[in-house]
């Protein structure tokens, strides 16, 4: 269902402190490697404020490109239509806490209706290249798990990647695609709302949540 539509950033900003969106979620299952899940619930509690990145370099670039990248999407893969609200909330309709803003909304030539999700990184050091091996970066995975559970209404996403990594004294960019469908990563999606479950209980209640311990 369509949560709220915003007619501009503030009023975004303003509705989003109310539930869990997608930038959150990659902190509530320790796969955000810049924020933890308390940390999270700390700012969602009022405790701390939440620092502000718009004005950082990478965002800024990020925000700039988006628009450039979803036309390039588009014509390059003539094979969908997309629509776009910049400020438009989608949420769960049994969980209303949980909510997503798209980069684009989808449809194919056969009318099925999905996710555009875009991103802009760059590669710092040559391993990072491994998350892109045939996937994706785990906390953007989770970010698109969670736009599913928000958008019940999208079968499938699609991320479209721009890449941006140093060959020498040269900058140089790559751009990756990538096709999910909703109907191969449910067990995946059903975890995900157990655990954004748990954390709007935290949340609610005024308990932290318990520290998640990295992997070994």
């Amino acid at each position: 269902m369509i949560l709220a539509d915003p007619q501009n950033r503030e009023e975004w900003l303003k509705e989003r402190t109310q539930g869990i969106g997608g930038s959150d979620a990659g902190c509530i299952v320790g796969a955000n490697p810049w924020k933890s899940a308390r940390q999270l619930w700390r700012e969602k509690s009022g405790i701390v404020q939440a620092d502000d990145i718009s004005g950082k370099p990478a965002v800024q670039f990020g925000k700039e490109a988006e628009q450039h990248l979803r036309a390039l999407f588009l014509l390059t893969y003539p094979e969908y239509s997309c629509e776009y609200h910049e400020f438009r909330m989608y949420a769960n309709d049994r969980l209303p806490f949980i909510f997503a803003t798209l980069d684009g909304e989808l449809t194919d030539l056969d009318g099925r209706r999905g996710i555009l999700e875009i991103k802009t990184t760059t590669i710092q050091q040559a391993k990072q290249w491994f998350e892109w091996d045939g996937c994706i970066p785990q906390h953007y995975y989770i970010q698109i798990l969670h736009q599913f559970l928000a958008c019940e209404w999208a079968v499938y996403a699609e991320l479209f990647a721009h890449i941006r990594y140093q060959k020498g004294d040269e900058t140089r960019a790559a751009l990756r695609k990538y096709h999910i469908e909703r109907s191969e990563i449910v067990p995946d999606l059903k975890l995900l709302e157990q655990r954004e479950i748990q954390f709007y209980k935290h949340w609610q209640d005024g308990t932290e949540p318990p520290y998640i311990l990295p992997e070994i």
